[in-house]
């Protein structure tokens, strides 16, 4: 088994890459205080690989992932072939999910959110720095003690939380 410590991260690469990227570059900036050990380092897949390959290529990815952050915009709902493949495949294997709304709702987003993760227990929040951060450290942990409850369904940080956080 492999050891887990990554973040992987899933979005429309099409429409939703700058904010990947921001995410890379708060983690390379000093002045911000953000963790995002992320998994996509581990191997490289060219987008002229086969499916099969490219997500073989996910797969190694997702082994040493401790948590599946989903990038939520306008088009993720849509994406069949390797967004809802990465959701199902992270699920399969108790990834904790962050799901973090592009459009800045703190809750789940009945319209943008995949009908996959509807029911699911996964943390729901706004992009944003602080608020992330905080997710990646410490979602694993608690998605782990409500798993062992039973827990189903979205889970959210209520407004105090969020100005507990300066935000």
């Amino acid at each position: 088994m492999a050891y887990r410590n990554k973040c992987f991260t899933s979005f429309d690469g099409d429409n939703d890459i700058h904010y990947y990227r921001l995410l890379t570059a708060w983690h390379a900036n000093d002045n911000f205080d953000f963790s995002f050990y992320d998994a996509h380092i581990l191997t490289q897949a060219r987008d002229s690989s086969s499916e099969e390959t490219i997500k073989r290529s996910l797969k190694e990815r997702l082994n040493n992932s401790k948590v599946f952050l989903l990038l939520i915009g306008k088009h993720t709902k849509n994406l069949f072939k390797y967004v809802r493949w990465e959701i199902e495949t992270a699920m399969s294997m108790g990834i904790p999910i962050v799901a973090v709304n592009l459009n800045g709702k703190r809750e789940m987003d009945i319209d943008f959110c995949p009908p996959i993760l509807k029911t699911e227990l996964a943390l729901h929040i706004p992009f944003g720095q602080k608020i992330i951060d905080h997710a990646l450290s410490n979602w694993p942990e608690k998605h782990s003690k409500l798993s062992a409850e039973n827990e189903k369904g979205p889970f959210r940080y209520w407004d105090n939380f969020y100005t507990k956080l300066g935000l």
